[in-house]
């Protein structure tokens, strides 16, 4: 009797304390924005190339209307306001190098399949040397969390870049991979996914077949989370890398804001599910840098000839989560620690037959 009261007395102790922190982290959402620098979200828009002709679409009043701020924080905020607004004051953003707040590719090549591969296994491999590199051999933390009992079923991941078939090896991982132009909805299609995939294959394809426009990467991602309410979602957006490579800065920044506000929306609908709400976090990050030393390196990237291009960052929010906000304390994160930070995060531990960086500790601790 006398431990039964006990119970109940600490019980209000432990709903107080479950309050404060937010709760348990039951799903998280994994974003991505292809190539997106860590300059445009600590400082915004860069002047240097909103005045530079070769890559301002010879729009630079536009683009001085829409994102021009006398200070840094002024400009990050215009151009990404939820990240600013809300990630700021409720999570977690690291990577602002001017304050020696460093989050770096450990793998040497600095572009996309090689730094896809080291989020999601942990392990920063030499051999994934290419873009074209075949199905991975290595298991995905994804893989992992969809090969545990209460996951099974609730992993799902969608992509613009047709290489996330690989990337997860699509064939062997046990969950579904959309990626480009892929249809999506599986064998029974909601309304809106027919739709989506009939305006998929009539659209306008400015990369050609090997990457779909962002807006359908969305939309496939949120009626899935929508109708089939996954534990584990992975969207990766592709746009801010190919504007990038095209020297198209308004184009550019203006999809940087896009993807703003989808993770908005995305967060906004994780808040007003009864499933989702206070139990759901988000980790958004890139998988390479670009250049920034050299001006006009911003359009590429690649260990050969951009020198700081392993340059990246992360965010992260959800319940039970510190919120630190800008971290503006010297640190050097890598992306290897991503995979198994995810793992963490649901309460798992990410093994493979390959070595996994430890998780980020600094994304829990108070």
């Amino acid at each position: 009797m006398k431990k039964i009261l006990s119970l109940l007395l600490l019980f209000p102790l432990y709903l107080a304390a479950q309050q404060k922190t937010g709760g348990e982290i039951k799903n998280i959402i994994v974003i991505t924005s292809d190539g997106l620098r860590w300059q445009e979200i600590f400082k915004g828009m860069d002047p240097a190339l909103a005045n530079n002709r070769r890559f301002n679409q010879g729009d630079s009043a536009g683009i001085y209307k829409q994102y021009w701020a006398d200070s840094p924080e002024e400009r990050r905020k215009k151009l990404m306001p939820f990240f600013w607004n809300v990630i700021a004051a409720k999570g977690q953003l690291y990577g602002n190098r001017s304050f020696d707040n460093k989050v770096d590719n450990a793998n040497p090549y600095w572009f996309s399949y090689p730094g896809y591969n080291e989020i999601f296994t942990g392990y920063p491999d030499t051999a994934v040397n290419s873009n074209e590199y075949m199905p991975n051999p290595h298991v995905t933390v994804l893989e992992y969390i969809n090969q545990q009992p209460a996951f099974k079923g609730k992993v799902a991941a969608f992509g613009a870049w047709e290489a996330f078939d690989r990337i997860f090896n699509k064939e062997r991982c046990g969950f579904p991979v959309t990626a480009a132009y892929s249809p999506t909805g599986g064998a029974h299609p909601t309304d809106r996914e027919q739709l989506i995939n009939a305006m998929l294959k009539d659209s306008y394809k400015p990369f050609g077949n090997d990457e779909c426009l962002d807006v359908f990467t969305h939309y496939e991602a949120m009626e899935h989370l929508r109708q089939r309410k996954p534990r584990v979602l992975f969207i990766g957006y592709g746009e801010t890398d190919e504007w990038a490579h095209g020297g198209r800065y308004k184009d550019y920044l203006n999809t940087i804001k896009q993807v703003d506000e989808w993770i908005k929306d995305i967060w906004t609908y994780v808040q007003s599910n009864p499933e989702y709400k206070d139990k759901t976090a988000i980790l958004i990050t890139c998988d390479h840098g670009r250049g920034d030393t050299v001006k006009e390196q911003w359009t590429g990237h690649g260990s050969k000839h951009i020198t700081d291009s392993h340059e990246i960052w992360i965010a992260a929010m959800g319940p039970g989560l510190p919120a630190k906000g800008e971290l503006k304390t010297p640190m050097q994160l890598y992306q290897k620690q991503i995979a198994q930070t995810i793992a963490s995060l649901l309460g798992l531990h990410y093994k493979a037959n390959h070595p996994v960086a430890d998780a980020i500790k600094e994304i829990k601790e108070k």
